[in-house]
C-alpha cells in the first residue's frame, strides 16, 4: 500500500500476463478510493460510484491483454478505447507497436505515465477518449468543463476495449464512435463479460460495415484465479 498526498490510495503488483514479461503496475488500493476535491470527474459526468473504475484491474482487461501478447508488431495503428489502467496498451507499447490509449477520467493520463516510467518506458500516446455525451453530474447539472488532453483523432487498423459493454447503448454511440476512428479495412476487438448489451452492439456494428465473430474464454477458478466468463469479440471489415 502506498499513501498518497492526492487524497487516495495506491497499490503497486507485478501483474503476469502470458507471452510477456511480468509489468509493474501502479492502481488504486480498491473500489472504495475517490478524491475529487476540484469536480474534474464530476464535471465531466463521472460520478462519485464509477470514479475509481478507472484505477483498478479486471479480469476483463487481463484476456485483452493476453490477446494482445500475441499479436504481430506490425506498422498498424493501434487504439484501446475506455483504457483505464492500459494494461493491454502497455503491453502493446513495451513490444513497439504503435499504439494510443484513451478514456474518459481525468487521472488515467497520469497513471499511465506513472507505469510506463515504473517499467522504464517512453512516454505512451495518450487521447482523452468519450463515446456519445457524457451523462449530466450526479447532482442533475450538466456537464461543466472539458478535457484538458486532446481527443481521439485519426483512423486506426486495430481498436480494442475490454469490458466497455457495460450499459444500454439503443442510439448505438459506441459502435459509432467506433466506426469515426476506425479505418476502411480494420479489426475490432472487445472482450465482454456476459453485460448482456451485446446483442444491440453487434446490431450497430454491422450496420456500420462489421462482420462478427465469437469465441467463449470461461474459466473455472484454479489456484489464486477467480473464474471467470465472458467472450472475446471480433469484428472485421474490409
Amino acid at each position: 500500500m502506498h499513501p498518497s498526498n492526492l487524497g487516495y490510495l495506491t497499490k503497486q503488483e507485478s501483474i503476469a500476463v502470458l507471452g510477456v514479461d511480468d509489468l509493474l503496475i501502479r492502481s488504486l488500493l480498491d473500489k472504495n478510493q475517490f478524491h475529487d476535491p476540484l469536480d474534474e470527474a464530476l464535471n465531466l459526468g463521472i460520478s462519485s460510484a464509477t470514479w475509481p473504475l478507472f484505477g483498478l484491474l479486471w479480469p476483463s482487461g487481463q484476456r485483452m491483454a493476453e490477446r494482445m501478447a500475441l499479436r504481430p508488431v506490425t506498422h498498424e495503428r493501434i487504439l484501446e478505447i475506455g483504457c483505464g489502467l492500459g494494461l493491454s496498451s502497455l503491453i502493446a507499447h513495451r513490444r513497439g507497436a504503435n499504439v494510443t490509449a484513451s478514456d474518459c477520467h481525468p487521472l488515467t493520463h497520469a497513471f499511465l505515465d506513472e507505469n510506463t516510467r515504473l517499467n522504464g518506458l517512453p512516454p505512451m500516446n495518450y487521447r482523452h477518449g468519450l463515446w456519445g455525451t457524457a451523462a449530466l453530474r450526479e447532482d442533475g447539472m450538466p456537464v461543466l468543463t472539458s478535457a484538458q488532453d486532446e481527443g481521439v483523432s485519426g483512423l486506426f487498423d486495430l481498436i480494442v476495449g475490454s469490458d466497455i459493454l457495460y450499459e444500454r447503448d439503443d442510439e448505438g454511440t459506441l459502435a459509432s464512435f467506433i466506426n469515426t476512428h476506425a479505418a476502411l479495412v480494420s479489426e475490432i476487438w472487445v472482450v465482454d463479460p456476459n453485460r448482456g448489451n451485446r446483442a444491440a452492439f453487434h446490431k450497430h456494428m454491422a450496420r456500420v460495415g462489421f462482420v462478427m465473430q465469437e469465441r467463449v474464454l470461461d474459466q473455472a477458478a484454479h489456484d489464486d484465479e477467480a473464474a471467470y466468463k465472458g467472450r472475446m469479440l471480433t469484428y472485421t471489415r474490409g
